[in-house]
């Protein structure tokens, strides 16, 4: 690892000292550890299903990645799980409750969302941006303490975009506002996270440096994350649990990433001719596993 990355991965490390204790209650008092869970979930529009019988379970310190074709349904899924669409049927549970036995301040303190939609913003900085992930915990007038400001500040820090501070978030690249908004989540400190194609407008570099701290964060301040990839080896590289999505509207399959890339899952997931993706990709596959 980079000196780069390994001082990011101790500023999430000392940033999260705070959180880890309340987790490890959590966990303590939990039977399973699981954050996020779906029982015969059905996911669409206007009554129309897209994804049927969604079974997820995700545990604490786990990072499960939902791949597949486009339009398969991936992005439904992840809006019903995080509450901006109803369920058709079935339930959506966190941490063994039912979402709406939630209230929205409750939801808003748990749980971070990355969705690929643009946020709206009128006229705002960077840092102002950042800061929205803060309002769960400064009351009706949304006024930042001290303490909010620090954290808004250690968010940006993490993610390498301080020096955008005071720039117009409307003005940065796509790259950069995606660097933004995971400094947002972070600064929210949530038990949850769940990201749409966080990866997309990134650079390779940036990719691996935004997956880097994911998994630290993930290890450190023992996160839920469901997110959802186009990049399959980086699926692969930092997933523990990979839920496929099929063109046909269910899940396919879901394991380990070592699981779901062999023998020809993936061909038939992507309607490839048997064998052609396992090629294509195992040179890259075998260099990963020999890390």
């Amino acid at each position: 690892m980079s000196t780069e990355k390994k001082n990011s991965a101790a500023s999430a490390g000392a940033y999260a000292s705070e959180k880890m204790a309340d987790a490890n209650n959590n966990m303590n008092s939990g039977t399973t550890g699981t954050v996020i869970s779906t029982s015969a979930l059905d996911t669409g529009y206007e009554k129309k299903v897209v994804v049927s019988g969604v079974e997820i379970e995700i545990r604490r310190g786990e990072i499960a990645a939902l791949i597949g074709p486009n339009g398969a349904g991936k992005s439904t899924v992840l809006k019903t799980i995080a509450g901006q669409l109803d369920p058709l049927g079935g339930t959506v549970y966190i941490e063994g409750r039912a979402r709406g036995e939630y209230n929205q301040s409750e939801i808003a303190r748990m749980q971070a969302v990355m969705l690929t939609d643009r946020m709206p913003a009128e006229k705002m900085t960077c840092e102002e941006a950042v800061s929205l992930g803060r309002y769960p915990y400064t009351g009706r007038l949304g006024i930042l303490s001290a303490e909010d400001r620090r954290i808004v500040r250690e968010s940006m820090e993490l993610v390498h975009v301080e020096e955008l501070a005071d720039r117009d978030y409307n003005a940065i690249s796509d790259g950069q506002r995606q660097r933004v908004l995971l400094a947002r989540a972070i600064c929210q400190e949530p038990e949850i996270m769940i990201l749409d194609e966080p990866t997309s407008y990134l650079d390779i570099r940036h990719k691996l440096e935004f997956l880097d701290l994911l998994r630290s964060l993930v290890e450190e301040r023992q996160i839920g994350v469901i997110m959802s990839m186009h990049e399959l080896e980086l699926a692969h590289m930092v997933a523990d649990k990979v839920i496929c999505i099929s063109s046909e509207g269910r899940v396919e399959m879901t394991g380990t990433p070592d699981e779901v890339f062999a023998d020809d899952a993936i061909s038939r997931l992507y309607g490839m001719e048997e064998g052609r993706l396992t090629e294509l990709y195992s040179g890259f596959l075998d260099s990963i596993r020999s890390k």
